[in-house]
């Protein structure tokens, strides 16, 4: 049996550790988030910096007399779905309140990205009484064509969740992105703070009153795009965590106790809360030294053990190449987030010396970190291919990713409209896209660390937004010179 000193070891380093020259982490990270503005619907502002994009989606809303212009795009389509949106600015949300401090000048850009998509997410929770708008746009229709955001003629329908069809789910994780950024704002806008407080009070308590999954209300305007395919618990779990940190009431986590035992699962998602509930929830049990909390720190350390390629109940599987592998659909959604739980988890330990145990390994923060760091850096370009994951990181990066803004001629290039079948022409060809998406993150490799960059390969060749907004946090701490 191996001494206790060799799995500590094992568990701290990978084969590629110190063989290289780390990337630079401040750039990348000035890169990650300067991505959003490529995903902005709405007015842009005079300070757009990738200028390729122009105002989109200025009458959204209007089919129902209700002013819904602004947010994310959530991909490489036209579409806003409010449920990855609003994960996606909880985890932007969650890096700034974790990392601020480490992100330099890039903090202000950080909120400014927030802003954008906390204002449309007020609008959406405060428009309508007894309504929740959860998204625009159809994407089915929107699907069918390849054409600019600034030239939309699909419908723009608008979706909504009430209390006759509820959706658990998706206002929970609003409430989660709006308790969350509040935090965000609490000191350098406390107006705007409280506002998006109260109102993730009221849309928390709309997803507790009126259970059931928004899929089931909205079924194929929202499936199999974003369905909840984890149910709306873990979401009712994570929504509270973030009031409860946000309040600091009791309500909230004796709400949680109500809800029964989680999943325990090794892998978190705009899907699937849990894993990141129970890490947010670690928090009082590793920095509090709260007993209360205790159950919710076993619970992340059960995960870790699920990520950590050597632990004994390790279910994660790793390239050859030393990435993550755990979906083949846009697997480095899947990286970004555990990523961020890994880095995350090992500050909080790392601050009070704490340690755990995987079976009979003991787990020590760098097992972490390093884990973290090995994710981080072959996505930046330290991968058998030295391909970056990050378009315009480095000089060898996706040249043909899956985007109709970023693959069709801006307007300032070509200013009539190419209509919804025109753009097929663009999206065929093998030529490079015009357009530089600046530090969007595409969906990856494959198991074998193999990448075609082929613009109709969506499961690779695709962005997200919240692929980019979990991978901020690391980069923010690796920027900052944290390594073990």
């Amino acid at each position: 049996m191996a001494s206790p000193f060799f799995l500590v070891f094992l568990l701290s380093a990978l084969s590629l550790e110190n063989t290289y020259a780390s990337p630079n982490y401040r750039e990348a990270l000035s890169k990650s988030l300067l991505f959003f503005q490529g995903q902005r619907s709405g007015r842009l502002p005079g300070d757009q910096k990738l200028s390729w994009r122009s105002s989109s989606g200025l009458s959204d809303g209007s089919s129902a007399h209700v002013d819904l212009t602004g947010g994310y795009y959530d991909a490489g389509d036209n579409v806003k779905f409010n449920f990855p949106m609003a994960f996606t600015t909880t985890m932007l949300s969650w890096s700034s309140l974790e990392y601020g401090k480490k992100m330099g000048s890039e903090l202000q850009n950080s909120r400014v990205a927030i802003r954008w998509a906390t204002d449309y997410l007020l609008k959406c929770a405060r428009a309508t009484p007894g309504k929740l708008y959860v998204g625009v746009g159809d994407p089915n229709g929107d699907h069918k064509c390849w054409e600019r955001p600034e030239d939309m003629d699909t419908p723009r329908t608008v979706y909504s969740v009430s209390p006759s069809n509820p959706g658990s789910d998706v206002a929970a994780e609003t409430a989660a992105a709006l308790a969350a950024s509040s935090m965000v704002f609490r000191k350098v806008d406390p107006k705007y703070a409280r506002l998006l407080l109260a109102t993730a009070k009221k849309v928390m308590q709309f997803a507790i009153q009126y259970r059931g999954a928004y899929s089931d209300s909205l079924s194929s305007s929202v499936c199999p795009f974003y369905c909840s395919y984890s149910g709306y618990k873990d979401e009712l779990v994570w929504g509270a965590a973030w009031l409860h940190r946000a309040t600091n009431d009791p309500y909230y986590t004796n709400f949680i106790k109500t809800l029964g035992g989680g999943d325990q699962p090794d892998i978190f998602s705009w899907d699937n809360k849990y894993a990141g509930a129970y890490v947010l929830l670690s928090r009082r049990a590793v920095l509090n030294k709260d007993n209360n909390f205790e159950p919710y720190k076993q619970a992340a350390e059960n995960f870790m053990c699920k990520i950590l390629p050597n632990s004994p109940s390790s279910s994660t599987k790793y390239t050859k190449g030393g990435l993550m592998y755990k979906l083949p659909q846009s697997n480095l959604q899947y990286v970004t987030s555990i990523t961020f739980l890994l880095t995350t988890y090992a500050k909080y330990m790392k601050s009070t010396k704490h340690t755990f145990n995987c079976g009979n390994s003991l787990i020590v923060p760098n097992a972490l970190i390093n884990l973290s760091k090995r994710q981080v850096d072959y996505i930046l370009g330290v991968n058998p291919l030295k391909m970056s994951y990050m378009v315009g990181f480095s000089s060898n990066f996706p040249k043909r990713i899956h985007h109709r803004g970023s693959s069709l001629p801006s307007r300032a290039v070509r200013s009539n409209s190419l209509g919804c079948n025109g753009g097929f022409q663009s999206f065929r060809t093998q030529n490079p896209n015009p357009n530089i998406l600046t530090g969007a993150i595409v969906g990856g490799p494959n198991q074998n660390d193999e990448y075609p960059d082929q613009r109709d390969d969506y499961t690779r060749s695709e962005p997200a937004t919240y692929i980019n907004a979990a991978f901020v946090g690391p980069l923010a701490y690796f920027a900052a010179g944290r390594s073990p």
